[in-house]
């Protein structure tokens, strides 16, 4: 069994009014049904595969609105960064947390353990050069494939197929200089990271224009962003054998769901899972008594090591 992780930036659950939370559009196939908001209305190939959701706490026990610095470094590591600084912190990591990062990142102790891993999104060049000038304004999870050796995607790979872009199609990659890169349909995508689960056991996708839309209050762009999430996922669950794949669907600190606002909020964020994996990493979440972020990191490496943690 191999683990596709979709960390969605800013996605919590909140009050299901459709008037302030573009997630319960009833439009949408997958989304809703995977964050408890309908009936699934996906496709279930195996009698073996199914859907969990669990909702986890965000604030990690300090006052404030969460941000992505700190949250995400909880969600990857499995270590409370917010407790640690005694603040939220965000958007970047602060600098104290990265002996953190460098040891405690789900890369390197699923690389240290023999476990293949793979940051699925692509990155134009001009990001590579931005990392050589201020290598210090990286997110947590490029930092954390800079520290632990996990080469970043290129153009060449998006071009292959070996990638998914950031905006799941690849639209925006002519406005960066590559207009030969190829728009796909958003079910492509999830049909894409369906073959990276073949080659790697653990396959990270991350989408934050989840976040952006929730900062921008317009309802039309989120539902446009949720649209073609919506359409992966279908993409990825439809593709075969998809349900012998751990799908782990998550986030760092609400946003999107309540438009009404354009910060953060302080709002429980998914832990929604699909596949024939699920009671089993249900039963390693309940030994491990999840409930927030930290949770979310040490759950996945003993599901890949096979670790009932007897």
């Amino acid at each position: 069994m191999s683990v596709l992780m979709v960390f969605l930036d800013g996605v919590g659950i909140g009050d299901p009014d459709p008037a302030i939370n573009p997630l319960v559009d009833d439009r949408l196939q997958v989304v809703p049904s995977l964050l408890g908001h309908s009936s699934p209305k996906f496709p279930v190939s195996s009698p073996g595969s199914v859907s969990t959701l669990r909702l986890l706490d965000a604030n990690l026990g300090i006052e404030g609105l969460p941000q992505s610095g700190t949250g995400q470094t909880a969600l990857f590591t499995g270590v409370n960064a917010a407790s640690l600084l005694g603040r939220h912190f965000g958007p970047y990591p602060h600098s104290a947390l990265r002996p953190v990062l460098e040891t405690q990142n789900i890369f390197t102790r699923l690389r240290e353990a023999g476990r293949s891993v793979c940051f699925a999104n692509a990155f134009p060049q001009r990001f590579f050069d931005h990392m050589a000038s201020k290598p210090t304004r990286l997110t947590v999870t490029t930092l954390s494939c800079n520290l632990s050796g996990v080469p970043l995607l290129r153009a060449v790979d998006l071009m292959e197929g070996r990638a998914v872009s950031a905006d799941i199609t690849g639209e925006g990659w002519a406005e960066l200089g590559y207009p030969e890169i190829p728009v796909i349909e958003p079910e492509e995508a999830g049909r894409r990271l369906r073959l990276l689960t073949r080659t790697f056991d653990f396959v990270l996708f991350e989408y934050w224009k989840t976040d952006h839309a929730g900062h921008s209050m317009n309802r039309e762009e989120a539902s446009g962003v949720l649209t073609m999430l919506d359409r992966m996922l279908h993409g990825f669950i439809t593709s075969p054998e998809s349900e012998n794949v751990l799908l782990v669907i998550t986030s760092d600190h609400g946003n999107i769901e309540d438009i009404s606002t354009k910060v953060h909020t302080r709002n429980p964020v998914p832990l929604a899972l699909y596949g024939n994996g699920c009671r089993r990493i249900e039963g390693i979440l309940s030994d491990l008594r999840g409930s927030d972020l930290t949770c979310i990191t040490p759950a996945i490496i003993r599901y890949l090591l096979n670790d009932s943690g007897d």
